[in-house]
């Protein structure tokens, strides 16, 4: 588990400290895929924010799976509060440092949502794993 913590941090490093937006140069394509999911039916608001915000999620679940699933059931949460932090951090460097990044607030909601969801997915897991346990009987209710 830390092997794979330790590679999704590294990832994630040079993904976000990459001097320019990450997106550049596929904006073009992104439009046309918006285009044809819009004239297929796809409500006006299905655009650039939603998709930058989602990718912004799907960042950071792994953050939160990872870490959940690293730390002992007792103190998992943390990993959602971790990415929220991870995220302000990461934001503040951008503002500072990176001056062709974008940082905004939206950006650490987004990333923070993400970690808090691959923490309660770990939750979820494990709850469930203690349900069915092997040799204890179930109670049908």
């Amino acid at each position: 588990m830390a092997l794979g913590l330790a590679a999704y941090a590294a990832l994630l490093a040079c993904i976000v400290f990459w001097p320019q937006p990450v997106d550049r140069g596929m904006r073009g394509y992104l439009d046309q895929a918006l285009g044809l999911l819009h004239s297929l039916g796809a409500p006006g608001w299905v655009g650039y924010t939603l998709v930058e915000a989602a990718a912004n999620v799907a960042l950071f679940l792994p953050a939160g799976l990872l870490l959940a699933a690293w730390l002992s059931p007792r103190w998992s949460w943390l990993a959602a509060v971790a990415g929220l932090c991870l995220s302000a951090g990461i934001e503040a460097a951008q503002a500072l440092l990176l001056p062709e990044r974008y940082a905004t607030p939206h950006d650490v909601m987004a990333n923070g949502l993400g970690a808090a969801l691959g923490t309660v997915a770990v939750y979820a897991w494990r709850a469930r794993g203690t349900r069915s346990r092997p040799g204890k009987p179930q109670q049908r209710q």
